[in-house]
């Protein structure tokens, strides 16, 4: 499906800052709940987590409850291990497939395309890779954004994460994606300078509301208390 072929249509933009990973994944599914049956528009989430390390649906078995003291969290989402901490920018996009013709493909096509677009204002060549595991944004054999999306009634939830002023230190704690922590990157690494954090929001705001046609307005998610139960 041809995401660019659909007419624009108004969605809502959550910047929550710096909030809590339970915290908002329990968000995610309240706001899930509200898709499914028409009571939001498209929405996508921009937010920072603090230290947390989460592990996905391919990962079977124990996990231990936290890594020198950073805690571990069960996902819902697809994949592997992976690191969410301050400079990272995190999206999760609230979107309902069942409009986008269920093209699970295209969703996260669409996603890449996003994080490329923005990647390129800031003068960096970010690139797909070819094969199942390789979803997110490259550089070269650097991977600079990781792709960890699931789906709920043909409801999208949780997202992207991408290294923006990230200390790459926190990966050396695990294998992210199932890979070397060397294969991550970050744009503060790649530039040898801080990135300003409002300019790629804004910029992710922008092309994601260009590729997904959907004029995002800012507004004020609801509020959810956290329970510290393990994360979607």
């Amino acid at each position: 499906m041809n995401l660019q072929s659909m007419e624009m249509i108004t969605g809502n933009l959550l910047d929550l800052g710096r909030r809590d990973y339970n915290e908002v994944c329990e968000l995610q599914r309240k706001l899930v709940n509200l898709r499914a049956i028409n009571q939001i528009p498209e929405t996508l989430i921009l937010v920072e987590h603090p230290h947390v390390f989460t592990v996905g649906k391919a990962i079977a078995g124990e996990v231990p409850s936290q890594i020198n003291d950073i805690p571990v969290i069960r996902s819902e989402r697809g994949g592997q291990w992976t690191y969410h901490g301050p400079g990272q920018l995190v999206g999760y996009p609230i979107l309902d497939l069942n409009a986008r013709g269920r093209d699970l493909h295209a969703f996260v096509n669409g996603i890449e395309e996003t994080l490329i677009l923005s990647l390129n204002e800031f003068g960096i060549h970010g690139t797909r890779m070819e094969g199942r595991d390789k979803a997110g944004v490259w550089i070269e054999t650097k991977k600079i954004a990781s792709i960890g999306a699931a789906i709920r009634n043909w409801i999208t939830f949780h997202g992207f994460a991408l290294n923006v002023n990230t200390d790459m230190e926190y990966f050396a704690m695990i294998d992210p994606c199932g890979m070397p922590s060397s294969t991550m990157t970050a744009m503060k690494t790649i530039l040898n300078h801080h990135v300003d954090f409002t300019q790629i929001k804004e910029s992710i705001q922008r092309n994601f509301g260009k590729v997904f046609q959907i004029e995002l307005n800012r507004t004020i998610a609801p509020h959810v208390s956290p329970t510290h139960t393990d994360g979607l």
